[in-house]
């Protein structure tokens, strides 16, 4: 008669949750290069605390504050077209502020939105700081941001200046260090948009300094709640979109630091080095085609 083994069932599966607690542990555990930028985001964070209070100094961080403001309003925008409104304008003011004005759309998405879309952006941005060929992507997108919002921003000069300086900065940065500088800057752009929105939140409803906000007209369409518990909802789930950008770039990009430089060597490499000959026509004839498009747009 043949011999039967046991079978734990418990032990099978206390050693598969061993198995994936080891797994996830080691997923999470920073490399190297990955403790490098989560010294930097640190770094980051004080800096931007900081520079928030002193007088005078706040003028050297006062552009990404409008550019975390561009962020809100283009969220809300996005908003209003994925429900269907129309969008009459996007601005900016030079006391930080800023408006979307449009017409239709769900209230109910369309106004949490500015904080809630402004916070994921800023996470986005964190998680694709983590690596090199990301952060290339990440400028991508943003500059596709960056069209929407000058084609609804067209008559605000304050719009326009930003867009224009902070474009002209990625590029910059794109050819320091084959694009190292450049992860960087985009790591900055994220920490300072998830703090702004978790300093926004708190100012302008929890606290509030301000009558009008997004989380008052909310309290004000829904009537179950105040606004300060809009706020406290909101400001949860930005902790939670800010934690959230670290968990992924840890967890997605553990390359290090020499293979991040190799890759990036391959994709939208720096123009004049080896890997940018095979895809610089391509890229020219592509730029090209977007200026023109952009000058017939607007009537130029």
């Amino acid at each position: 008669m043949p011999f039967l083994a046991d079978y734990d069932l418990s032990d099978s599966l206390h050693a598969a949750n061993s198995l994936h607690a080891r797994d996830a542990r080691d997923t999470l555990t920073p490399t190297p290069t990955q403790r490098t930028t989560l010294i930097v985001a640190a770094c980051y964070i004080i800096a931007i605390a900081i520079l928030w209070h002193v007088p005078f100094l706040s003028w050297i961080i006062y552009p990404f504050k409008l550019l975390t403001v561009g962020f809100h309003e283009m969220s809300h925008a996005i908003a209003g077209v994925l429900t269907c409104a129309r969008i009459h304008s996007v601005e900016l003011d030079p006391d930080e502020g800023g408006e979307t004005r449009m017409s239709g759309g769900i209230p109910w998405i369309t106004l949490p939105a500015g904080y809630l879309g402004s916070s994921f952006i800023g996470a986005a941005l964190i998680a694709c700081g983590f690596d090199t060929n990301a952060s290339k992507v990440a400028c991508l997108v943003l500059a596709a941001f960056f069209l929407f919002t000058l084609w609804w921003a067209r008559r605000n000069w304050l719009t326009w200046l930003l867009i224009l300086g902070m474009a002209g900065l990625i590029v910059l940065f794109w050819f320091v260090a084959g694009g190292v500088a450049l992860r960087y800057f985009i790591l900055f752009i994220g920490v300072m948009s998830c703090m702004y929105v978790l300093w926004d939140v708190i100012d302008d409803t929890i606290a509030r300094k301000i009558h009008s906000s997004d989380a008052s007209a909310f309290a004000d369409i829904c009537g179950c709640c105040p606004s300060q518990v809009w706020g406290v909802i909101w400001l949860i789930i930005a902790f939670a979109f800010f934690a959230a950008g670290i968990v992924v770039g840890l967890a997605a990009f553990k390359q290090s630091a020499a293979q991040q430089e190799a890759d990036s060597h391959h994709f939208l490499p720096v123009p004049g080095s080896s890997g940018a000959l095979t895809i610089a026509p391509s890229l020219s004839t592509y730029c090209t085609a977007l200026l023109c498009a952009l000058l017939l747009n607007f009537g130029i």
